[in-house]
């Protein structure tokens, strides 16, 4: 029996298309683009695995053979060393995505001695979300910093929409933003503000569900995680990328 290396877990989607030479990145992109008209960027290259292209569609990773014949969606992980080759190119997605970000547009609770700067896509009404920030002291004297970006999972023009703008426009946001936790109403108050955009860049991001935790180095931890749990996750994932 073949011995493979790699594997994937996911779905296989077969598509009737032209074929194409091994080496026409162009004319796999324009099948591509066909199936994705409106993607903002399509980024092609190789894998380990001859005869199969990794395609980075603006912030998801998809695969397609070389061919043009085949598109596949799903993960590739190397079995001798465990490592998630998809999980390590969306993290670096996410990381070319963050590079910009302006933190004045952030609310930021900072640690005194910070040992890790973890971005958090919040709902102001997400029952976890809430259980999170009631525990920012806590995060923070484990060495966590918390950089608070918009994502209200209702979408843009709802309630917890107009909260978030309510709490970014406060003139205390960090207050406003913990009395919202608490179950308060925000003075309702209109400014210009990130909210649209740090939605849109979680959604970007792959953040389906809040609170959404993202590593400066891109990794994305989903859900609620207890501050001295998370301290030893992070630490572990640090030696991790060390070695």
């Amino acid at each position: 029996m073949r011995h493979y290396k790699t594997i994937f877990a996911g779905l296989l989607l077969a598509y009737t298309v032209s074929a194409v030479a091994a080496d026409d990145y162009s004319a796999v992109e324009a099948q591509i683009r066909a199936l994705a008209p409106n993607a903002k960027s399509i980024a092609i290259s190789e894998t380990p695995i001859e005869g199969l292209l990794m395609v980075q569609v603006s912030g998801d990773i998809v695969y397609a053979t070389a061919d043009g014949k085949f598109l596949i969606q799903g993960r590739v992980i190397d079995m001798e060393t465990r490592e998630d080759l998809t999980e390590g190119a969306k993290a670096e997605v996410r990381r070319e995505l963050m590079a910009g970000i302006d933190q004045s547009r952030q609310i930021i609770f900072a640690a005194d001695e910070p040992k890790y700067d973890l971005t958090v896509f919040t709902d102001i009404d997400c029952g976890y979300c809430r259980k999170l920030h009631a525990q920012v002291p806590e995060y923070n004297k484990n060495g966590i910093s918390i950089h608070y970006m918009a994502f209200p999972r209702a979408g843009i023009g709802s309630r917890s929409y107009e909260k978030a703008v309510s709490v970014w426009c406060a003139d205390d946001p960090h207050e406003a933003m913990t009395k919202a936790k608490a179950g308060e109403d925000p003075e309702p108050a209109q400014c210009e503000n990130p909210i649209a955009e740090q939605y849109q860049l979680g959604m970007e991001l792959g953040v389906s569900g809040t609170p959404a935790l993202l590593t400066a180095d891109g990794q994305l931890i989903p859900g609620y995680v207890p501050p001295e749990q998370l301290r030893a996750r992070l630490d572990r994932m640090a030696q991790t990328a060390a070695e």
